[in-house]
């Protein structure tokens, strides 16, 4: 259209469009998520802050593992009650995770900076065991930090996860200085011959067990060499499960030569949320068996 400002897309070859009328702005750009904002970045967000005098918008945002927004809540009640009423809180669950983003809007940029912060810092005593990081840290990136502060190797033996859990933390640049490897012992005959569980564990507990996961962690702290281990086994679904143990039920643990920790969950009856939730959960018990906050 002819009253229309276009906007190059630097992505793709659909330009956006911006109008302009009556101190309106209307803008158009294409669905796709990388192209949109690429936009917004380059050319809507600094036409709008030239053209209009734009109140203050700041955002703080207080990543948590471990725990849905429900125990958050529970957690951040008073704080909920007694802040500054132009903070606002937004739980942004994810798989896992959940982002706790403090938003405040105003004229004042130096008071709004002021009381962002002495929220946050109240947010995060009412948190702190649960959170792993603020505003773009990324999770697996954090546990990699953590590993090398502490000077530790790791390695995995997992069954339910195929190899999952090795993935999140393979993902990460330079994660050689810590990752060993990792065994994926999906059969039973695997997990005897090259982690070592006994036939006997096998057959009396079964693969789906504290006691097949205990052995598990020894036969990975043993093969790949390493100072701290995670083992996992489980029935991911959609079949498999038992009056017993259902759909869902996981047992994860995190050792080292001098201890182990051991716990039992239910998760799902969905396959691959049972999968990603078992590997988030497994490097958050990490950090908190690495920091000493596990608590039986």
């Amino acid at each position: 259209p002819n009253n229309c400002i276009a906007i190059q897309n630097s992505l793709c070859t659909a330009p956006g469009m911006l109008f302009r009328q009556d101190e309106k702005v209307i803008v158009s750009m294409p669905g796709v998520p990388y192209e949109m904002k690429a936009m917004i970045t380059n050319t809507v967000i600094p036409y709008l802050t030239s053209n209009f005098n734009l109140p203050t918008i700041i955002h703080k945002s207080i990543l948590t593992a471990g725990v849905g927004e429900t125990v958050l809540a529970e957690h951040l009640k008073i704080f909920e009650q007694t802040k500054d009423a132009r903070i606002k809180l937004a739980y942004l669950p994810n798989v896992g995770k959940v982002r706790l983003r403090l938003t405040i809007k105003g004229e004042n940029k130096l008071e709004l900076e002021n009381v962002i912060t002495k929220s946050t810092n109240e947010v995060i005593k009412a948190v702190d065991q649960y959170i792993y990081g603020f505003d773009d840290d990324i999770f697996e990136e954090k546990t990699g930090e953590l590993l090398i502060q502490k000077q530790l190797t790791i390695g995995t033996a997992e069954s339910c996860t195929g190899g999952y859990i090795a993935h999140l933390l393979t993902s990460v640049a330079g994660s050689s200085a810590y990752f060993k490897g990792s065994i994926v012992s999906y059969a039973n005959e695997v997990k005897q011959d090259l982690l070592h569980v006994k036939k006997e564990t096998l057959q009396q507990f079964g693969a789906v067990s504290e006691q097949t996961v205990s052995e598990m962690l020894s036969g990975a702290l043993q093969q790949l060499k390493v100072d701290v281990a995670i083992a996992v086994s489980g029935v991911a679904g959609p079949s498999g499960g038992t009056a017993e143990k259902p759909v869902g039920t996981v047992f994860i643990g995190i050792a080292t030569k001098e201890k182990q920790y051991i716990r039992k969950l239910s998760f799902t009856n969905n396959r691959e949320r049972n999968i990603q939730l078992t590997g988030v959960v497994s490097l958050v018990m990490l950090r908190k068996f690495i920091l000493n906050q596990l608590i039986d």
